[in-house]
């Protein structure tokens, strides 16, 4: 079992909410998508794949042969996948949208804001659930790696189209410039270096290791 996957990192986090708080957590959710500025810290984090908040009321849990359950709360689950290490991540959301995460789990029982860092860390690791099975198509690559490859993919896409009208000068002037474009974007991919025991672990169950 590992929340890691080549580069990127799995959080899967389930927070218990007040029954009578729910409505209030989704109409600031949907404040949030009405407003996506506000978000401007979050979405400047390019370490980030995605992220998502879901409230999931007591009824809604799926019956899986354990029989229906009789919960005391309904749950925010909160997933997202991120490149780096866990706390570089929560740093990055903590420095980056304090008030928004105030916001997020703001119905949150025992919630404890995101600023001091360190209680927010305890909660969101007393509330995380491990991730049993993580798939990633790309795992030698950073979301920076793959807009990187995208670009260069779309500068050799533009030469193969001049190719064929194209004198060899020409073709060889279009060429460098399209190289310069994008010599910021020649990087190698590959796993990065062990961050923690759940990475090394992760390594030494990849085939081929």
């Amino acid at each position: 079992m590992s929340n890691i996957a080549g580069k990127a990192y799995a959080m899967n986090v389930v927070t218990p909410v007040t029954p009578c708080l729910t409505w209030l957590q989704k109409l600031i959710f949907n404040a949030a998508r009405a407003l996506p500025t506000q978000l401007g810290g979050l979405l400047g984090l390019s370490l980030i794949h995605f992220a998502r908040w879901v409230m999931i009321r007591r009824d809604q849990w799926p019956d899986l042969g354990q029989g229906k359950q009789k919960l005391r709360y309904d749950y925010m689950l909160f997933c997202s996948n991120f490149n780096g290490t866990w706390d570089q991540y929560i740093d990055a959301f903590s420095d980056g949208i304090p008030a928004g995460l105030d916001l997020f789990w703001y119905t949150s029982v025992k919630y404890p804001h995101s600023i001091p860092i360190t209680p927010f860390k305890d909660y969101i690791t007393f509330n995380q659930i491990d991730t049993n099975y993580y798939y990633n198509a790309t795992p030698g690559a950073a979301q920076r790696d793959i807009k990187a490859a995208l670009k260069v993919l779309q500068e050799i896409r533009a030469l193969a189209a001049i190719h064929p009208a194209s004198s060899p000068a020409d073709f060889a002037a279009a060429y460098r410039k399209s190289l310069l474009a994008v010599q910021n974007c020649l990087g190698s991919h590959g796993i990065g270096p062990i961050a923690s025991l759940a990475t090394e672990a992760s390594e030494e169950n990849r085939p081929g290791v």
